[in-house]
């Protein structure tokens, strides 16, 4: 056969054996047998259906359930895991007739996964059960008693959620009345299957030992005798009495077995833990059950106190306890002082070996059950018991564990106070049992204690302590019996011995510091338990809780008369907390008396600091009249006291032997230097204060320390234990809220304030320390000190704040600043008082000064601007906080004015402003969070900080006039002539920003910050009257800065910073515009002011989508706009779009009226003809049609005031004394027939297109001729309106219609064409280079930009043969070498130099037109092409003037580029300098790329020949890797939805628009991939030599990048082009494969067929194009071979397309079949270079070879010999 493990063969349908066999049965049988399970609890033969045809049988089981049930029957964990969640989801998820179809083979299936060895799929049963229970309910009742035995099993599963599943099963099944009826009914099965489990089976019986290995076997039959066990004591546990009773034999025939017992000594934990638990189960519910084994359980539990097993001590001491009380007679069946005593010596010893929390309560219980003869002799036992327990404090578990500690000290402490109540007799042997306790016991533990810090810190002396109360106690109550004397008898004892304890070792000069500070911890504990906040519950003595299960029996009932009497005399919860825990007796007070006394005496004779500090923990603890009267009656010697300033402290004196002592000592030791530590002196003092009756003593007695000046860290300690302690408070309040201790403090901040500029560490002493306690400090919502001294300290500290202002450099004064900020933080922090806050108003005005001003001091570190930046946070969120009426903080207001005063007087940066910006908004944003009610504060703010509409005027008038020149120049905007200052106006290049941009950028901010709140309302933030004007002059400020030409650094600086806080136009414009009339305010002062506030009020109406109709809401009547001004002409203007058509018609047939009545005199003024004409224009402009009766009009009145009035006309005049109303004039004349001609006009006659056209040449020559000139903003209006002239023109007959040009004049185009268009570039392109030359720097304030775009549209019309025949001055360069005629090298010499012009309309403009000449160039190379008669290499240079301009611009480049790796992107700013270089240098190559383009394969050979030598394309490849971006993804802005990630610079092209300013960040990276893509399409071999030539980092980067972003697109263009080629070839086809980017070509000549395809790599066209070999037919193998390498060799060495290479192998292979023989070197017809033909022949063998063949020949080999016969060539 197969074999079991093989592989099954793929494919193989065939059923296996076993299926055949069964579909025998079915033949012959007619019946399907059903499979019989292994399942020892039922009967029942589980079935899964197991071959085909079984379903007309089984049809009660589901086709998915059958499935599944066959999936859990794997042996695979993960196959059975996924096979019983899924049977999960179907019980849930299918009806219940479905599910119950399943329940005859749940069972079988169910007792195998509950058992898994996998703790996953044992887990997922339990869940599984639980669904099943779920859904069929009662209909499980049937199957219950086959699952119940491993269901119970499965609830005391070791692996907790597995169990936790099962129990939630059984819960779900059986509601808890239900639960002991469902065992109860299976009790027979389960005792069945438990009886098996522990008796019967082995490793092996559990598993079959072939296929489960040996470990998981054993981990298994652990695991299944464990759960058991567990199962048995749940068993016994459920069961009722009676149901026990009735499988009293069963349970017999388990405990009867040595097997059972054995489990006590089995080496896995978890199995001994579970079985002592069974026992103890029996021991509670069958007691009389056990009793038959009574000898083996006492032996087995008892003899087993020494297994310290976490996992079965537990269980094993629950099981000793109930031995103990249920067997009587156990202690019959060991031997306890052979077998069990020395154990338990041991264990104690040993600290219960780590289980001491869980052993240590057990023994009380224990050793109280322990009979006679176990004790006797009773004196022996109990010294080696206790002796064992607290020798067991010293073993490592205890000593690394306090809870060890702690258990083994109650329990000590616990069985010490039993036993002493068992023994309280006055009989000899009861009075050595107690000496043995008291002295031998427990004073040498307590001893120990003293000298160990662990013991101190543990419970030992509060229960010791609790033990004594309950002695005294005791003694006190009258009974008739001798119990009195006993607990006098302890006391005695104890008292005794512990004075002798403590003089030994305080009566010593070298006393232990530790043993003293344990014997004063003692004292205090002894006087209150609760001394150290330890207060620990009274511990009931009581047995171990097992598990709380209520239905345990073990309670105090089962304990001894001894312990209940225990039990009574320990449980004093019915007491008074004084009565339970304080010593009402002298021995303590004389104890304490005697100690102080002796420490006296060292103190005075050795000047012990350790006795000191004894004394100092004696008298706080135990402050009263006697100890002092003590400690004076000590002293041998008076001494005399002297007070030198009051009597009332005498008399307090001569009264107080408290303050005596303060007097003669404790001042003595306060003024000695004892270091920093005095807090124990300082301690004394409260005891001494604590004695006085009256706060006027304590009042006197600090007055008087304070002036005695003793070092101000005692102050600090006085005041912090004042403010540590309530009582201690009490003492000493009037002494903090006095005069002198105020005066003191104020004196101590004038010197600490001067000494710490000087010396900072002074900062860290007890007097900064003690400043900042009375100013952070309060007790009661009130200050330590008084008010007025917290007023003066705080103005004191705001006067060195201040004078930080005026300091340019304050980093040596820093450390004091710092000190302020952190106590101002926390004054403002806890100050409770709001008078007080306001009070300290001025000091938080100067913390937001600083925080505003930071940027002055540029030595400030990040340290003290944190403090600052918190002291201010901290200050604000109070004041607002706590304020009760917001009109009472003049902080806010303050604050508002000096805003406001910075901002009019001084002069900001961007960096000033943003610092500035920031604390404004930091000051708002938490005044909104503090107090969401504060709508009033913040309108009080932003008045008090916005300027009135005089000082709003002012800082507009301070804005530069330079914004006036490109919406003149434009045409955007009609300017009178009053601003006559325009001609000089420069841009002040100035870091300082101006203030009208200052202001509206705070004021916006702030603005935005208030509107975007969530906690204020709409309501709410219409309160904020002056929010309109703030958002109409922040509109202002942006078309300011939008209408600069050139933006200064400061104000692009500041633009950015805009940008980085979201102050942008849409933004503005979404929130203020709902709720502040911005079009009413835009509109009013457009028609007031006009000019700039026009723009904005235009781009307003442009953006929000106003109408006519609301527009007509504000204007009422056009009347308004006459007679026409400078204002309401710019108002018209910006009006036009959205004005209604009926009010357009009555503005033009107004004006028109004007004009025919207008005199000679007004025809150039606005309210003349001029401005009356720009109306006109204005309603016209968004008229597509214009109606010819009005254009008729119009030209009638041109013309006749040309007629009438010809010195207005600027025809052949110089522009040099032109005024400016009459450019103005010409200007809005040329806009008018320039919109005529747009309109397309068909009526004009053939004089009127005369005046147009002669009337265009004229201003043309006018503006070409004018030299000198002086380029006015009016002048470049007028030379722009004249090119855009010149544009519509030449738009007009180069796009329209043939039926709308023949109805033209005859003879209109010819002139146009042959005439007026050489004349008007004969003007233009001269005109072009004088501008240049002119303005050598573009950054010149004059510089024409408009002009130049202009320029450059009109010379965009120009021809080829315009540019050949151009009549610029002849340029030429000495020593170069050209072909081309001398017009064409004067246009190239004079044009590429101005690539790099610093001007970017220039530039394109220069790009553009060069564009058009490049691929006439190459023609006139084609004569310089030779293929023979020189023996070098011939190569040709691309145009000369590029290639000089390339070798110019790289030096550039390579200097810009220094130090940058290639691959790494370097970002070029527009703004910058190297951008025109490098826009140069790019445009420069795109050229070239151009160049080579239109030429044709040959020349393109000796082209790339230059290129090859020069190296110039390897540095363009270097260079454009720095210039690419990492991700060339292209951002279009544009309103419409596009898929940003599919569009790249490669895929997008580019368009150079020189009007288009808005990408101008991305040109550089664009223009650099487009360069990239070209040399890659157009020069790939070149560009496969370079990328071949790479390091291994770059060539991966280079591989990576063009195969990401460029490969796709070659590869998708050159199997188009293949597709899209429509040229024949004669004995040959291409086709093309896209979807494998296979070009297949097909060559068929006779009987030859040649099929060849070509493969492009996925890196096209970095790596090699693959050459395959297809179908041949008739060719040699050898000749195969050739031919394939040829074109392997064509296709890579050829600066070309695939279709070209299969070209030049076609035109190869036709060669070969007309006779032409192959060059033997390359073994080619045609050279895959240069494609010459081989015509160098030998003179021996003549053979012909190709030129460059033999040259690389002879080059290489150093020889002038034939290739093939070796004779000398020559």
């Amino acid at each position: 056969m197969g074999g079991k493990n093989k592989q099954r063969t793929k494919g193989n349908v065939r059923p296996s054996s076993s299926g055949r066999a069964a579909d025998v049965l079915v033949r012959e049988r007619g019946v399907v047998p059903g499979f019989i399970g292994f399942d020892t609890s039922s009967n029942d033969l589980g079935y899964v259906p197991a071959v085909h045809g079984a379903e007309e049988i089984d049809s009660l089981v589901d086709a998915d359930f059958r499935m599944v049930l066959r999936k859990l029957s794997k042996r695979d964990a993960v196959t059975k895991l996924k096979a019983v969640q899924e049977f999960t989801a179907m019980c849930k998820n299918r009806d219940s007739e479905t599910v119950k179809g399943v329940l005859p083979y749940w069972p079988r299936i169910y007792c195998k996964v509950s058992l898994d060895h996998d703790r996953r799929v044992r887990e997922a049963s339990g869940q599984a059960l639980e669904q099943l229970a779920i859904k069929v309910g009662r209909s499980l009742a049937p199957f219950l008693k086959s699952i119940m035995g491993h269901w119970l099993l499965s609830q005391c599963d070791t692996y907790a959620p597995a169990a936790s599943a099962a129990n939630v099963a059984f819960q779900s099944a059986f509601p808890g009345s239900k639960q002991a009826g469902a065992i109860a009914f299976c009790k027979e099965e389960i005792l069945t299957i438990l009886q098996d489990n522990l008796l019967k089976e082995t490793a092996d019986t559990l598993s079959d030992s072939q296929t489960v290995p040996g470990d998981e076997r054993e981990a298994k039959y652990l695991r299944v005798v464990t759960c058991s066990l567990l199962a048995l004591k749940k068993l016994l546990t459920l069961l009722s009495k009676s149901d026990a009773d009735e499988m009293e034999e069963k349970l017999m025939h388990i405990i009867s077995q040595s097997k059972f017992w054995k489990y006590s000594k089995h080496k896995s934990a978890q199995i001994r833990g579970a079985f002592f638990e069974a026992v103890a189960s029996f021991c509670q519910y069958t007691p009389n059950l056990l009793k038959t084994e009574a000898a083996r359980a006492c032996s087995c539990v008892l003899l087993s106190i020494d297994d310290t097993d976490p996992l079965v001590c537990p269980s094993l001491w629950e099981a000793v306890l109930y031995i103990i009380m249920k067997v009587q007679d156990c202690w019959q069946y060991i031997n306890a002082k052979k077998g069990l005593l020395p154990k338990l010596w041991q264990l104690l010893k040993e600290g219960g070996r780590g289980m001491a929390v869980v052993i240590h309560p057990h023994l009380l219980p224990f050793i109280s059950r322990f009979p006679e003869e176990v004790l006797e002799p009773k004196v022996a036992f109990y010294n080696t018991f206790f002796t064992s327990v607290i020798n067991g404090l010293s073993s490592d578990r205890a000593v690394s564990s306090s809870s060890e500690t702690s258990a083994i000290i109650f329990s000590i402490v616990e069985c010490l106070q039993f036993v002493l109540l068992q023994n309280a007799g006055v009989e000899d042997h009861h009075q050595n049992i107690q000496h043995m306790l008291i002295n031998d016991q427990l004073l040498p533990l307590m001893e120990t204690a003293l000298k160990n810090p662990r013991l101190q810190g543990s419970p030992l002396f509060c229960q010791i302590t609790h033990m004594v109360v309950s002695w005294e106690k005791r003694s006190s109550i009258q009974t008739n019996d001798e119990t009195n004397e006993t607990f006098l008898s302890f006391m005695s004892d104890f008292w005794l011995g512990i004075a002798q304890l403590c003089i030994k070792y305080v009566d010593n000069k070298h006393a232990d510091e530790n043993v003293l500070q344990g014997i004063s911890l003692l004292l205090q504990i002894l006087k209150n338990p609760d001394t150290e906040g330890k207060r620990l519950k009274n511990v009931n003595i009581k047995f171990s809780d097992f598990e709380d299960k209520a239905e345990k029996s073990c309670n105090y009932d089962s304990l001894s008369s001894e312990t209940k009497e225990l039990n009574k005399c320990t449980d004093t919860s019915n007491m008074s907390a004084l009565e339970q825990n304080t010593l009402t007796g002298k021995h303590l007070e004389d104890l304490v008396c005697e100690l102080a006394t002796l420490n006296m005496i060292y103190i005075n004779q050795q000047n012990s600091e350790k006795h000191l500090k004894f004394l100092s923990v004696i008298l706080s603890s135990f402050p009263s009249f006697r100890l002092f009267q003590e400690l004076l009656d000590s002293e041998n010697e008076k001494q005399q006291i002297y007070l030198d300033d009051t009597c009332d402290l005498a008399s307090v004196l001569a009264e107080n032997p408290a303050v005596q002592f303060l007097m003669k000592k404790l001042i003595i030791w306060l003024k000695k230097d004892t270091g920093n530590n005095t807090d124990f002196l300082v301690d004394m003092l409260y005891s001494i204060l604590h004695c006085c009756n009256r706060r006027d003593e304590t009042k006197l007695i600090l007055d008087h320390i304070t002036k005695m000046e003793l070092r101000c860290s005692i102050l600090v300690q006085i005041v912090q234990k004042a403010n540590e302690d309530s009582s201690k408070f009490d003492a000493v309040s009037n002494w903090l809220k006095g005069e002198v201790l105020g005066e003191n403090i104020l004196k101590l901040t004038d010197e600490l304030l001067t000494l710490g500029l000087k010396e900072p560490n002074i900062l860290k002493s007890d007097c900064s320390l003690l400043i900042g306690l009375v100013i952070s400090q309060q007790v009661h919502n009130d200050t330590l000190i008084d008010k007025i001294y917290v007023e003066k300290i705080i103005f004191k500290l705001n006067g060195v704040l201040s004078g930080a202002k005026n300091l340019p450099d304050s980093s040596s004064s820093e450390p004091v600043l710092c000190f302020i900020c952190d106590i101002v933080s926390s004054f403002f922090k806890v100050v409770g008082d709001y008078t007080l806050l306001l009070s300290a108003e001025g000091i938080l005005l100067t913390v937001f000064q600083l925080w505003a001003q930071r940027h002055k001091n540029t030595h400030s570190t990040d340290y003290f601007l944190q403090k600052l930046y918190f002291a201010f946070i901290t200050g604000v969120q109070s004041l607002v906080g706590k304020a009760v009426e917001l009109q009472e903080i003049n902080f806010i207001h303050d604050c508002a004015l000096w805003v406001k005063n910075e901002l009019l007087d001084a002069s900001f940066s961007v960096k000033s402003l943003q610092v500035l910006v920031s604390a404004v908004c930091c000051l708002v944003e938490n005044v909104i969070k503090i107090n969401p009610s504060s709508t009033l504060l913040l309108q009080m703010f932003l008045d008090d900080v916005t300027p009135d509409d005089s000082q709003w005027q002012m800082i507009r008038e301070q804005l530069s006039l330079e914004w006036l020149r490109k919406p003149l120049t434009n045409g955007w905007l009609y300017i009178s002539c009053k601003y006559h200052s325009l001609d000089q106006c420069t841009f002040h290049s100035s870091v300082s920003i101006p203030t009208h941009l200052c202001y509206t950028a705070l004021l916006t901010q702030t603005l935005l910050i208030i509107l975007d709140s969530e906690d204020l309302n709409d309501k709410d933030k219409l309160d904020f009257v002056k929010a309109g004007n703030t958002v109409a002059e922040m509109l202002y400020s942006l078309q300011w800065c939008d209408e600069l030409e050139v933006l200064p650094s400061a104000i692009s600086e500041y633009c950015s910073m805009l940008k980085e806080m979201k102050i942008t136009y849409d933004r503005i414009i979404k929130e203020a515009v709902k709720l502040f009339p911005v079009l009413d305010i835009l509109y009013f002062r457009s028609l007031n002011f006009g000019s700039l506030w026009s723009m904005t009020f235009g781009k307003y109406l442009e953006t929000h989508g106003v109408t006519g109709n609301d527009m007509n809401k504000l204007y009422g009547s056009i009347d308004r706009y006459f007679p026409v001004t400078a204002e309401t002409l710019c108002t018209i203007q910006g009006l036009s779009p959205v004005l209604p058509e009926k009010d357009k018609d009555l503005l033009i047939k107004y004006c028109i009226a004007e004009i025919l009545n207008v005199e000679s005199k007004d025809i150039m003024n606005i309210h003349g003809g001029c401005g009356h004409l720009a109306i006109i224009r204005y309603c016209l402009n968004g008229d597509a049609s214009g109606d010819q009766e009005l254009q008729s009009v119009i030209l009638h009145i041109i013309t006749e005031w040309r007629e009438t009035n010809e010195h207005l006309f600027l025809f052949n005049t110089s522009l040099k004394d032109c005024s400016h109303e009459l450019l103005i004039f010409n200007s809005e004349i040329m806009c008018h027939l320039s919109w005529l001609i747009r309109q397309k006009p068909c009526f004009l006659t053939e004089s009127q297109w005369d005046f147009i056209l002669c009337s265009m040449m004229a201003w043309l020559e006018t503006l070409s001729e004018s030299q000198p000139i002086v380029w006015s903003p009016w002048i470049q209006l007028f030379a722009c309106e004249t090119c855009n002239f010149v544009i519509v023109l030449s738009e007009f007959f180069k796009t329209n219609s043939p039926g709308l040009l023949e109805n033209l004049p005859e003879n209109l185009i010819i002139e146009w064409n042959e005439f007026f268009m050489k004349g008007v570039h004969s003007l233009l392109l001269p005109l072009l280079v004088k501008i240049t030359d002119e303005f050598l720097e573009p950054g010149d304030p004059m510089f024409p930009t408009p002009v130049l775009k202009a320029l450059g549209g009109a010379l965009s019309y120009i021809s080829i043969d315009h540019l050949c025949q151009n009549n610029l001055h002849p340029k030429f360069v000495t020593g170069q070498k050209a072909n081309l005629p001398d017009k064409l090298q004067t246009l190239l010499n004079t044009l590429v130099p101005l690539l790099s012009y610093q001007a970017r309309p220039v530039q394109l403009t220069v790009y553009n037109i060069l564009l058009k000449v490049m691929p006439e160039l190459s023609e006139f190379d084609k004569e310089s092409i030779r293929c023979e008669d020189d023996e070098e290499e011939m190569f040709l240079s691309p145009p000369a003037a590029l290639t000089s301009y390339l070798s110019t611009t790289e030096e550039f480049l390579d200097n810009f580029m220094e130090g940058v790796q290639v691959g790494e992107f370097v970002p070029v700013l527009s703004s910058s300098d190297e951008y025109y270089y490098v826009l140069g240098y790019l445009l420069s190559w795109k050229l070239i790329i151009s160049f080579f383009k239109a030429s044709c394969s040959q020349l393109r050979v000796l082209y790339s020949y230059h290129l090859k030598k020069s190296k110039c394309l390897n540095r363009l490849l270097c260079h454009l890797f720095r210039l690419m971006p990492v991700n060339p993804s292209y951002s279009e802005q544009s309103t419409e939805s596009c898929h940003m990630d599919s569009k790249t610079f490669f895929t997008e092209s580019q368009i150079l628009n020189m009007f288009e300013t808005n990408f101008l960040s991305s040109d550089i990276p664009h223009l650099s991939c487009s360069v990239y893509y070209g040399t890659l399409k157009y020069l790939p071999a070149m560009v496969r030599l370079w990328f071949n030539s790479l390091e291994k980092r770059l060539f991966t980067t280079v591989d990576r990048f063009t195969s990401k972003f460029v490969s796709n697109i070659l590869s998708s263009q050159e199997i188009s082009s293949v597709q899209n080629n429509t040229k024949i070839f004669d004995n040959m086809m291409v086709k093309a494969r896209p979807t494998t980017r296979e070009v297949i070509a097909t060559y068929s000549v006779d009987d030859i067929f040649i099929e060849l395809v070509i493969k492009l790599p996925t890196n096209y066209p970095l790596g090699v194009i693959s050459v395959e070999s297809g179908k041949r037919v008739g060719v040699a193998v050898q000749q195969w071979r050739n031919w394939m390498l040829q074109l392997t060799t064509f296709l890579t060495h050829q600066n070309g397309s695939i279709m070209e290479g299969l070209t030049l192998w076609k035109n190869n292979v036709d060669k070969r079949f007309e006779g032409v023989e192959d060059c033997m070197i390359c073994y080619s017809v045609i050279h895959g270079s240069n494609y010459s033909l081989p015509k160098k022949s030998c003179r021996t063998c003549r053979k012909k070879f190709h030129s460059a063949c033999l040259y690389k020949w002879f080059t290489s080999s150093n020889k002038s010999a034939c290739p093939l016969c070796r004779e000398n060539f020559f």
